[in-house]
């Protein structure tokens, strides 16, 4: 059995790869881990479970429960919530545990769990590991130590949930949002409720698309990764923005009332200034990956805000801001983390934040989202290469040092190895998008002769 936990959970086609015996089982080792670790030391222990509107989601979310209440865990089942909401719940109710049953943006087929530790952050690896392990031997016939009697879990649904997450956005705003039309696409997702309920209680007239999830069609056609809705339900109803957000709501991409697109690097930049105006950006530092665009890197050293850069995944800019204490940090993709008020992605509160700036200026999202200029970026993916040896050949270091000296301080080079696959991603910026075409072909011909 290879490596169940990935950088966002366990994650696999529901009943094919993510049985309801699996998600039983992880459940289980959860809590045994949890307690042999002392979380559940001197009180009954309790977990909140939470899942995205997938059909999948029904029988996943009976097999955790059943899992966590016969290892003696009281469970608060808290429905189709956003993720960003469970890891909210289970800091906010105390609990010493989160499960959400979601596969994200991915396709309906798919589901996935994720753990949350107490306070609602990401479990640390190690504890994924030995949640591995605890499963993989008990699931080759190692009996479990069980309660009976008084000592098995309750279970009960937690109704409050929708609300008190709700309370939680809407409290943080710095402004209301009175007098902005707001069109949002919720992917027939976790946040159909919640996104639409925040953003009407925070003042903004409210159009919502993909706000009908029948189990079957969450990310279909339509949310963070399929935006021409979006854009077209925005113009023809004269809106100032949209929101788009993924299957469990921790993205957020916008549209401005032109129907440009607004990507997570842009987005990040008009967070930054509106905090650092407030004094919320701590150490005027902003955190994110290696893959935002250049033009995002140059808007901000124009303005004098620093950036710290990370390995791609938004576990590793979390990982960056909590060792620093930095406020605010995310991705291209649009998973953007506002660590006062939350310890994930929460695209729903990246929206209302940046709706809030909108409104605070009087300045349309066009006008804010022009402080930094997209350069054009080529990606190349170059298979069936010798990925171990990008940093090390002489030839390919010959190649890019040829390419960076061409495309000077208006242009980037970045070779990455990918994570899951015998392949190399060669990622070129220039200001001219032909020229980065070339390059990138070059580059991409040089990784296949030296790494081939």
């Amino acid at each position: 059995m290879g490596r169940l936990f990935g950088t966002d959970g366990v994650r696999g086609v529901a009943n094919a790869d993510l049985t309801a015996e699996m998600a039983l089982g992880l459940s289980v080792a959860a809590a045994h881990v949890l307690a042999e670790a002392g979380t559940f030391e001197g009180h009954r222990p309790t977990a909140v479970v939470g899942r995205d509107p997938r059909a999948s989601g029904e029988f996943l979310e009976a097999a955790v429960v059943a899992g966590l209440a016969s290892a003696g865990v009281d469970v608060l089942r808290v429905g189709v919530l956003p993720t960003p909401a469970v890891a909210h719940l289970t800091g906010a109710l105390g609990a010493d545990l989160g499960v959400m049953l979601s596969a994200s943006h991915n396709a309906m087929p798919d589901n996935g769990i994720k753990f949350f530790a107490r306070g609602g952050h990401k479990l640390a690896d190690e504890l994924e590991d030995r949640i591995e392990a605890v499963y993989a031997e008990h699931r080759t016939g190692a009996p479990w130590e069980r309660p009976t009697g008084s000592g098995v879990g309750r279970v009960r649904d937690h109704e409050e949930g929708l609300d008190t997450y709700v309370a939680h956005l809407v409290g943080v705003l710095p402004n209301r949002l009175d007098g902005l039309k707001i069109v949002l696409d919720e992917a027939h997702g976790a946040a159909s409720l919640a996104s639409p309920e925040a953003f009407r209680q925070a003042g903004a007239e409210v159009v919502t698309i993909g706000a009908e999830p029948d189990g079957l069609n969450i990310n279909d056609g339509c949310g963070s990764t399929h935006l021409a809705q979006l854009k077209a339900a925005v113009v023809e109803h004269g809106a100032a923005l949209g929101i788009a957000h993924d299957g469990d709501a921790d993205r957020c991409l916008a549209v401005d009332h032109t129907g440009e697109e607004v990507d997570g690097d842009q987005i990040l930049a008009v967070l930054a200034l509106a905090m650092r105006e407030r004094s919320a950006l701590r150490s005027d530092t902003v955190v994110a990956t290696v893959m935002s665009n250049l033009g995002f890197k140059l808007a901000m050293e124009r303005e004098g805000i620093r950036l710290v850069q990370t390995a791609v995944g938004d576990r590793y800019v979390l990982e960056e801001m909590k060792e620093h204490g930095f406020a605010l940090g995310g991705e291209q993709s649009g998973h953007v983390i506002i660590l006062d008020h939350a310890t994930t992605g929460d695209g729903t509160l990246t929206g209302l934040l940046l709706a809030a700036r909108v409104a605070e200026s009087g300045r349309s999202l066009r006008e804010l989202a022009s402080v930094m200029e997209r350069l054009p970026q080529v990606l190349i993916n170059v298979p069936d290469v010798d990925k171990s040896r990008v940093k090390t050949s002489a030839e390919l270091a010959t190649a890019v040092g040829e390419a960076e000296r061409e495309l000077g301080e208006t242009g980037r080079v970045l070779l990455r190895p990918s994570g899951t696959e015998p392949l190399v991603r060669v990622m070129v910026e220039a200001a001219d998008i032909d020229q980065a075409r070339s390059v990138a072909g070059r580059l991409a011909d040089a990784v296949k002769s030296a790494l081939g």
